[in-house]
């Protein structure tokens, strides 16, 4: 197999994640190319020295700070440049979510398709809002998008869907999405803590940012949602489409009621197919405690996928992280070499 030459657009935490393990298990790829809107740029045919420009990063260096380029390297290229003149095979879409727009991952994505460039993403914006349209411009020029994390991080939903149940039909998918609220609702039950105690906590940990409202409220769940109704069961809807209802009314008192009556609180996102209609939400459930996902706590994520040959099977794991994260753009990339 021919080295696969490999761009990375957006170099934070999880492009350093994915340059960390690319170097740990030497796949058959070479990095050509780097872009990211705060470190810089550098596009180098040649290949770039990976220990080298992580001691580079990790030292809060920039990526044009490289001073090992050989004569053919370019620096100063914005993101589409960088795509466009790179020649690559493969490119890792890393920048940050705008689950409004799409933007800018959904230009760079669209960039690297039209280039005949093979994709993976873990920007949340492009796979729910324009799934089906990029897929077709991949299909069009002949090369695979992958979006494996974009819902649970490196825990394998996608690639668990595609290969793993392969001839059975999923009707419904739902589960803990959101590692924030789950961590939140486990500290109100289990400690007795109350709502603003429990994110204050969250917050310190990192599990919560600064401004809460993207987990707590529900939107990051409902991102998610919309991908696994469009992706998995063949949808197309969008986010307006989905009621939404977050855990920022939930109570302890609420929480303790579920409890003496057998019942745990989860924040679920769902998705099912009925008649060829996709009925979604996001919303706190009481569940049994007998429910797989009842089980599931602190920040980690789980998913139960209805098949119709299998029954109810259910996957947890981590939802975020910088190795955990880095890894789905990993195993995207492994499963496009190994396809190819």
């Amino acid at each position: 197999m021919n080295e696969k030459k490999l761009v990375m657009i957006g170099c934070g935490t999880v492009g350093q994640g994915l340059l960390e393990i690319i170097e740990d298990k030497t796949p058959n790829i070479k990095l050509i190319a780097i872009s990211d809107k705060l470190k810089g740029s550098l596009l180098d045919p040649k290949g770039i020295d990976i220990p080298y420009m992580l001691g580079i990063l990790d030292n809060d260096g920039k990526v044009d700070d490289y001073d090992k380029a050989s004569d053919k390297a370019i620096t100063g290229l914005d993101a589409i440049e960088t795509i466009k003149k790179s020649n690559g095979d493969i490119m890792a879409e890393m920048t940050y979510t705008d689950i409004e727009t799409g933007e800018p991952a959904t230009s760079h994505i669209k960039a690297a398709l039209k280039q005949g460039m093979h994709v993976t993403t873990s920007n949340k914006g492009p796979a729910a809002l324009y799934y089906t349209k990029l897929q077709k411009l991949a299909s069009d020029n002949g090369v695979k998008l992958f979006i494996e994390g974009t819902v649970m991080s490196g825990t394998p939903i996608f690639n668990l869907a595609r290969e793993c149940f392969a001839g059975s039909k999923i009707t419904e998918v739902s589960g803990i999405l959101n590692g924030t609220t789950n961590y939140i609702l486990s500290k109100m039950e289990n400690e007795g803590w109350d709502y603003k105690d429990a994110l204050k906590k969250a917050q310190e940990l990192g599990y919560a940012e600064a401004d809460p409202t993207a987990d707590v409220e529900g939107h990051d769940a409902l991102a998610k949602v919309v991908i696994l109704s469009n992706c998995i069961l063949g949808g197309n809807i969008k986010p307006e489409d989905v009621p939404c209802e977050g855990i920022n009314n939930i109570t302890l008192e609420d929480v303790n009621e579920a409890a003496e009556n057998g019942m745990r609180y989860k924040l679920l996102g769902s998705t099912k197919i009925e008649e060829d209609k996709i009925t979604a939400s996001v919303k706190p459930v009481k569940l049994e405690l007998s429910n797989p996902l009842a089980g599931v706590g602190g920040a980690t994520n789980a998913l139960t996928f209805k098949t119709d040959l299998l029954g109810e099977v259910t996957i947890q794991g981590p939802g975020a992280g910088k190795i955990e994260t880095g890894y789905s753009i990993f195993v995207d990339i492994m499963s496009i070499l190994n396809h190819e």
